[in-house]
């Protein structure tokens, strides 16, 4: 089959287009290359074919899903607190892109379409683990967004036949993250500093807990959404429906590594969750979903390939 991966060369999305390709499909990568980097796709560059273009514009997205089954949309601005400081960027990225990308699939006669969204819109509600059912309350324009993009996936399911799946991804860790953006996944992070030997900082006292997942499950789901029957306009949690505090993390990367560093703790950021956990059982029985790579294997991985990389 022939895929449209939407942010393709970012994080999340290189890995899936490598996977894709291992599964023998056609590939075609939409990146404006804001946060995604050509060098995510260089071991496959001459397999795929790469448009630099932006979700917002939908001629460009149009040209891109021409002939594709499956979208993948990927692309997305994915920071909670680059959402808090630039809405109106986010806004426009994250919800006009969206309905750009469901427009041009319509158009495009494409099978499927699978989003990413985000635990995002869970927010605060004490309740754990967090399932499908739950109501949204979002914290921040991001959780916002992502939700706006479920209900646009779910609208276009019903009204024009386009089958849609939601993956609603809890924290999603592993190689390509890049630890020196200013809105970098907090493992990265860590371990970037914590393999230089560096200090590390906590925003607040580290017992907030996080359901991280490592990337190759993430794309196990992915590819799970594009092909099980039965399953379009609904949402799935992607997780490995266990928690991990901060400070257990710290740990964990430290062993990991074979250093110990300092810690020290700063208030909360504006729009973060205290704790998050995710029931995957939906998955689990109707996609079929499993995380394969647990949390510490995850992280092991990750360091040994930050060394060597």
């Amino acid at each position: 089959m022939r895929a449209l991966v939407t942010g393709g060369a970012g994080f999340i999305g290189s890995h899936l287009c490598h996977r894709l390709l291992e599964l023998g499909h056609e590939v075609v990568v939409l990146d404006n290359f804001f946060s995604g980097s050509r060098a995510n796709l260089r071991a496959i560059a001459e397999h795929v074919r790469i448009v630099e273009g932006d979700v917002r514009d939908l001629a460009t997205v149009e040209v891109c899903a021409a002939g594709c089954e499956v979208v993948f949309h990927e692309a997305a601005i994915v920071s909670v607190p680059f959402s808090v400081e630039r809405p109106q960027e986010s806004h426009d990225v994250n919800i006009q892109g969206t309905l750009n990308v469901l427009q041009a699939a319509r158009r495009a006669g494409t099978k499927r379409l699978v989003f990413a969204s985000s635990a995002a819109i869970y927010g605060e509600e004490p309740t754990l683990p967090k399932s499908e059912g739950m109501r949204p309350e979002p914290m921040s324009p991001y959780g916002v967004e992502k939700i706006t993009g479920e209900h646009y996936l779910a609208t276009w399911s019903r009204l024009f036949g386009l089958e849609t799946v939601a993956l609603r991804y809890f924290n999603v860790f592993g190689p390509r993250q890049d630890p020196k953006s200013a809105y970098s996944g907090v493992i990265s992070i860590f371990v970037d500093r914590i393999l230089g030997g560096r200090p590390i900082t906590f925003f607040g006292d580290g017992s907030q807990c996080r359901d991280f997942v490592y990337v190759a499950n993430v794309i196990d789901a992915n590819i799970l959404a594009a092909t099980r029957d039965g399953v379009s306009g609904r949402a799935f949690n992607v997780a490995c429906g266990k928690r991990t505090t901060l400070l257990e993390l710290a740990t964990l990367i430290e062993r990991a590594a074979g250093v110990t560093v300092a810690r020290s703790f700063t208030d909360a950021r504006a729009g973060d969750i205290k704790d998050s956990l995710a029931d995957i059982a939906r998955a689990a029985r109707d996609l079929g979903y499993a995380p394969g790579v647990g949390v510490e294997e995850g992280l092991k991985r990750l360091v040994d390939h930050v060394r060597t990389a």
